[in-house]
């Protein structure tokens, strides 16, 4: 369990989203679609490297707990602890929108690569609550108040 000054919480999202691809013929945005079959291994390596430690960044300068993280070579899977103040949209937002400013800033003149995300993402619930643990919570609560 995590308090903030008015919250007891233990809120984790599950952030799954992936890379804009390109089709063998050059042009990008087929990821937009969905389809496995245009998407590339593009997070491999030092860019793999360097988007797990952004990611890392972002999640401490946000205040953020990632419990896991895993760059694949065609997507991420974020696992995040976040206080109930951050919409699980609000998170994919930033972990998508600040990753990508900040690799091509540092990284794209470099390389010639730049990391683009496709529209949308995964979002879900991680891990589920007992009985027991929300009336801890309100006993906690009684006790305070008493």
């Amino acid at each position: 369990m995590k308090t903030t000054r008015h919250a007891t919480y233990n809120l984790n999202y599950h952030i799954v989203w992936l890379p804009k691809s390109r089709r063998t013929d050059g042009s990008a945005d087929i990821a937009e679609q969905g389809s496995a079959q245009y998407r590339n291994a593009v997070l491999t390596g030092e860019v793999a490297d360097r988007v797990e430690s952004i990611l890392h960044e972002i999640a401490d300068e946000k205040g953020l707990d990632i419990q896991n993280l895993t760059v694949q070579p065609d997507h991420v899977h974020l696992f995040v602890s976040s206080p109930p103040k951050h919409s699980p949209s609000l998170l994919a937002n930033w972990f998508k929108g600040i990753s990508s400013r900040k690799y091509n800033h540092r990284h794209a003149d470099h390389d010639g690569e730049k990391i683009r995300w496709a529209r949308g993402y995964y979002a879900g619930t991680a891990g589920h609550v007992s009985s027991e643990t929300v009336e801890n919570y309100i006993n906690r609560h009684k006790e305070a108040e008493a």
